[in-house]
């Protein structure tokens, strides 16, 4: 997937930091006690709301002209690689069933196959 940019708000806060807004995607909110670390955090707010769309089933939001955006803040382009943001912060193991003949189990045990990594490399080959 190509990188998509998404134009953000970076507002000051009153208790100090910054707090972000994405015109485009209301739900769509996040802080940092600096710029760097709103900017951090702005990226993966915006990769979480914008998987949680396509989870449901929902086209992505077209980007706001960026300079028909406003003044009620600091506007800051944010790019974003949904495959690398995939990658980066969906890591997380998920259990899968599979079934494959009694013989082919049995040689792989004695060669102290690891399946899970296998079946990964296997996976990466045919989707990269």
């Amino acid at each position: 997937m190509k990188k998509l940019y998404y134009p953000a708000i970076f507002h000051v806060a009153e208790e100090g930091g910054f707090w972000v807004s994405f015109p485009d995607i209301p739900e769509c909110f996040t802080e940092g006690d600096n710029m760097d670390e709103a900017y951090e955090r702005a990226e993966e707010a915006l990769g979480l709301a914008l998987t949680e769309r396509l989870r449901e089933g929902e086209n992505l939001p077209m980007a706001s002209d960026f300079r028909c955006v406003g003044d009620e803040g600091t506007l800051v382009v944010i790019p974003l690689d949904l495959d690398e943001y995939n990658r980066k912060y969906r890591n997380r193991a998920v259990k899968k069933t599979l079934t494959i003949p009694e013989w082919l189990n049995e040689k792989a045990l004695d060669m102290n196959i690891n399946f899970s990594q296998v079946l990964q490399e296997a996976l990466l080959e045919r989707i990269i």
